[in-house]
C-alpha cells in the first residue's frame, strides 16, 4: 500500500471518527441535561436548562426527596410494581417464545411456517393501530393486573423473540437433538437439557431487550392498569403533577433520572451479550 492510499485511509476513519464522536454527544446531551436539572431548583429548570447546578440552582437532593414523596402513592409501590411486571414478562417471553421457536425450526409444515410469518409480520404493525381493541379486550378477560400484563407482554414481544430464536436453533445441529432422544430423552428433557444450553447467547440478547423495553413502557401499562390502583414507575411519574396540572420539573427529572440509571448500568453490562446474540440468532435462518 502506498503512502498515498494509506493516508487517505488514515483520513477517512479519522473523519468518521469526528462524526461517529458528535452523533454520540448528540445523543448523550438529553441523558446530560437530565442529570444536570435532577437536581437544580425547578425555577431555574426551564430557564437555565444546559447550566450547571451551582450556588442558587442547586437543589440538592430536594427533588429526589419531592418527587419520592408526592401525593398519596408511594414511590416504592411503583418501583415494585415495575420490576415485577418486567421480570415476570420477560421469564414468559422468553419460556413460551423460546419453545415455539424450537417447534417452528424443527417441525416444517405449513401451519409452522404461517405462525413464524405471522409473528414477523407482528413486529411492523404500530402499536397505536391495536391499542383501544387491546385494552378492552385485556378487560374482559380481566388481564388489567400488574400479575397478568406480562400475557399482554407476552403477545407484542413474541416477534422479535421467535425471529431471533428461529434463526439460531436452525444453526444447531439435528444430530445432538436426535443423539439425546436415542439416549431416551423426551421432547421436553431435550428442549431444556440440550437446547436451552446452547441458546443462552440468545436468551441473553432477548432477554436484555425485553427487560429494556418493558421496564420503560409506558402507554401498555396507562391503557391496560388501572392507574389509581397500580402505577409502574413512568405512570408514576406522569402524574407528578400540583395544582392547576402544574408540574415540579426538578422533581420529575430526579424521578426520570432514578428510573434510567438502572436500565443505563444494565445495558452497559450486557451490550456484548446483545451483540453476540443478535449475530447468532439473525445472521442464519
Amino acid at each position: 500500500m502506498s503512502k498515498n492510499t494509506a493516508s487517505a485511509a488514515n483520513g477517512r476513519k479519522t473523519i468518521l471518527s469526528v462524526i461517529l464522536a458528535v452523533i454520540s454527544i448528540i445523543y448523550v446531551l438529553p441523558v446530560l441535561a437530565v442529570v444536570m436539572n435532577s437536581f437544580k431548583q425547578n425555577t431555574y429548570v426551564k430557564t437555565d436548562t444546559f447550566a450547571l447546578p451551582t450556588g442558587e440552582m442547586s437543589a440538592g437532593l430536594d427533588n429526589f426527596i419531592k418527587g419520592m414523596t408526592f401525593g398519596n402513592y408511594p414511590f416504592a409501590k411503583s418501583v415494585l410494581y415495575s420490576v415485577m411486571i418486567t421480570l415476570l414478562s420477560t421469564f414468559l417471553i422468553l419460556l413460551c417464545t423460546s419453545m415455539a421457536a424450537w417447534y417452528i425450526a424443527r417441525v416444517d409444515s405449513v401451519f409452522c411456517r404461517a405462525i413464524y410469518f405471522l409473528c414477523v409480520f407482528s413486529m411492523v404493525v404500530p402499536f397505536q393501530m391495536v391499542m383501544f381493541t387491546l385494552s378492552k379486550t385485556a378487560d374482559k378477560l380481566h388481564l388489567n393486573t400488574p400479575w397478568t400484563i406480562p400475557v399482554v407482554y407476552l403477545g407484542f414481544g413474541a416477534g422479535l423473540a421467535i425471529f431471533m430464536f428461529v434463526g439460531f436453533v436452525k444453526a444447531i445441529p439435528l444430530e445432538i437433538e436426535e443423539a439425546a432422544s436415542i439416549d431416551g430423552c423426551g421432547p421436553v428433557r431435550t428442549f431444556f437439557t440440550v437446547v436451552v444450553p446452547m441458546l443462552k447467547p440468545t436468551m441473553i440478547s432477548v432477554g436484555i431487550l425485553e427487560i429494556m423495553w418493558v421496564w420503560n413502557d409506558y402507554l401498555l401499562p396507562v391503557l391496560v392498569l388501572d392507574i389509581n390502583e397500580y402505577r409502574t414507575i413512568p405512570i408514576h411519574i406522569q402524574y407528578l403533577k400540583g395544582s392547576y396540572g402544574t408540574v415540579d420539573l426538578g422533581a420529575t427529572m430526579a424521578l426520570i433520572l432514578m428510573s434510567i440509571i438502572p436500565v443505563i448500568i444494565f445495558y452497559l453490562a450486557c451490550q456484548k451479550h446483545i451483540i453476540k446474540g443478535v449475530a447468532a440468532g439473525a445472521v442464519k435462518g
